[in-house]
């Protein structure tokens, strides 16, 4: 009978459960409130000239997709319905995140939208460099 009574869970909780519940519920809101902010300064910040919305969008991102779990599955069902435009947020969420290759991506990406094809210069010097760089290695 003890064996049975020691594996059931407490029936009334204690003062200091409902005040760390009570500090864990606030701690979550004040964080994805306040990654909802960076996500506005990110935006607000983007039009600027630099890469500087970006990294606050991605924290504030981070902020608000590990503390709400709403917000987590509204962003994995956008990423199922988008794929090409969540894959590049999604490899700078990552713990190590590739943030030189998402750039060069991205770039491109701007590149292809903006420029006619006569003007574009992103693939002519990644492709230079990767023939500067096969003549120097096989000196």
């Amino acid at each position: 009978m003890n064996a049975f009574a020691l594996a059931m869970p407490r029936a009334r909780r204690t003062a200091d459960d409902l005040a760390r519940e009570f500090v864990a519920r606030f701690l979550r809101v004040a964080l994805v409130a306040l990654g909802l902010v960076f996500i506005a300064g990110g935006a607000l910040i983007a039009p600027l000239p630099g890469p500087m919305g970006l990294p606050l969008t991605v924290i504030g991102l981070m902020l608000v997709l590990r503390n709400s779990f709403k917000a987590r599955k509204q962003f994995v069902r956008f990423q199922h319905a988008h794929p090409k435009l969540i894959f590049p947020i999604r490899r700078l969420l990552r713990r190590e995140p590739e943030v030189i290759p998402v750039a060069w991506q991205q770039a491109l990406r701007i590149e292809r939208i903006v420029m006619p094809r006569k003007w574009r210069v992103g693939v002519r010097w990644r492709k230079s460099l990767k023939r500067r760089a096969r003549k120097t290695a096989g000196r």
